[in-house]
């Protein structure tokens, strides 16, 4: 880059914000020559002092996680498998479908018809035939109790979740159909998505697909279960989001003052956004408990549902916020290398610049987000025969919008912030400091 600086600071920055530099072209010359380095006046005393300061902020940071991983560590307290699955006497097994009616399978129906006195006609309503593949009867080709939604979608050939339950003979078929198999064409767009982004990110992708594998470890393996085993959901959160994003920022984008700038907004936008959301949900009386999941939660743990509301709410904001502050921290290191003469001031007033067009990208991707997310649930609202401010108030659609406004607000200050600790370190960054 630095090869090319005269020309890129035409393209990056306004004519107005490039300093004319002494001695007019050969100050220019010599300018260009110096850019390999760093600033005309960087100063190696001053690069060590911000290292160290921002070495004992890093590791202030990762100690306070490590206590905090340690401390709310589920260990075997946990809840997660705690509670059975199927009945007793009852197995998950596997089958796929023969035929959609019953002609697969005939004997099997007469044999269960005659047991349970039910005539083969109604028993045809809500079955379908289909071979056991894994499971209680394996080898068998079965009747399997299949009805409302799901069983528009079924075709000869789909592979399903069965349940095995012994009881259900007296009353219909023994299986009954708990889901769709779905591990092809899920692994399938997996692959496709790992491939692209290798194929296109190369190294970097590499990287930023393990930063994602740790912090989806950090959330399945210390977040769920600790949460689960009574830990106080926004501590866990807190933790949890400072060891995903340390793990996923450094492992995708390396270690440098300006992978820092960027791990330092997004800290700032996680501060904001829990403080945002410890208000706005308890001043909007927002409880959580909307919806039967939300319910049944609470009906077998003690997890305060506000709380969680509020630890969702950062949660579905990380990856968003991490993006824009890695984003806005790399434009203004761009522009400094672009012209390594522009001073802090104008570092920030071009940067912001660029955040502004971000700001509104990012304000209307996240609306968008959580509006697919609630649609069914924006649909079933719209059915009623309300006021359409009472409605977009109610308890279950004032949830996501102030979610949504809350995740925002954050984003939008990460990225001031993010620009002002940029245009203060880049100053005292060589240029080609990745």
């Amino acid at each position: 880059m630095s090869t090319n600086s005269t020309s890129s600071s035409h393209e990056t920055v306004p004519p107005e914000d490039i300093p004319e530099s002494p001695g007019g072209e050969a100050g220019r010359q010599g300018g260009h020559s110096h850019s390999h380095s760093g600033p005309l006046d960087l100063d190696e005393g001053e690069v060590r002092r911000v290292r160290i300061v921002l070495g004992a902020i890093v590791g202030a940071l990762v100690v306070a996680t490590v206590i905090g991983l340690f401390v709310l560590w589920p260990g075997k307290s946990s809840l997660i498998g705690s509670r059975s699955f199927t009945a007793e006497g009852g197995s998950v097994g596997k089958a796929t479908i023969t035929s959609v009616d019953l002609s697969s399978c005939q004997d099997a129906v007469s044999a269960l018809t005659e047991v349970n006195g039910v005539k083969q006609e109604d028993f045809s309503k809500g079955h379908v035939c289909a071979r056991v593949t894994e499971g209680e009867g394996k080898g068998l080709v079965m009747p399997v109790q299949l009805v409302g939604e799901p069983r528009k979608l079924a075709h000869t050939g789909d592979r399903l979740v069965v349940l095995y339950s012994p009881q259900a003979i007296l009353s219909g078929s023994p299986y009954s159909f708990i889901d769709y198999q779905r591990q092809l064409p899920v692994g399938a767009l997996t692959i496709v998505y790992l491939v692209l982004v290798v194929a296109v990110a190369g190294r970097k992708g590499v990287l930023s697909v393990l930063g994602l594998l740790v912090a989806t470890g950090v959330l399945a393996f210390f977040m769920i279960p600790a949460i689960l085993s009574g830990s106080h959901p926004l501590a866990v959160t807190m933790v949890g989001s400072m060891a995903m994003m340390l793990a996923a920022v450094y492992v995708a984008h390396g270690v440098s003052i300006r992978t820092t700038t960027a791990l330092l907004g997004t800290v700032a936008g996680i501060v904001l956004t829990v403080l945002l959301a410890l208000w706005g949900t308890d001043a909007a009386h927002l409880t959580g408990d909307v919806d039967e999941t939300a319910r049944l939660l609470a009906s077998r743990t003690h997890i305060d549902l506000q709380a969680l509301l509020t630890c969702g709410m950062v949660i579905a904001g990380l990856g968003v916020l991490n993006d824009v502050t890695i984003t806005q921290a790399s434009s203004v290191w761009e522009l400094h290398a672009a012209n390594p003469l522009l001073s802090r001031t104008r570092l920030f007033t071009g940067g912001m610049r660029i955040g502004r067009d971000h700001i509104a990208s990012t304000v209307y991707t996240l609306a968008f987000a959580y509006a697919g997310t609630a649609l069914p649930l924006i649909l079933a609202a719209a059915l009623m025969d309300r006021a359409v401010l009472d409605t977009m108030l109610s308890g279950e659609i004032a949830e996501e919008i102030v979610r949504t406004l809350i995740s925002s607000i954050g984003l939008v200050l990460a990225i001031p912030a993010t620009t002002a600790i940029a245009a203060v370190l880049c100053r005292v960054t060589p240029v080609l400091d990745d």
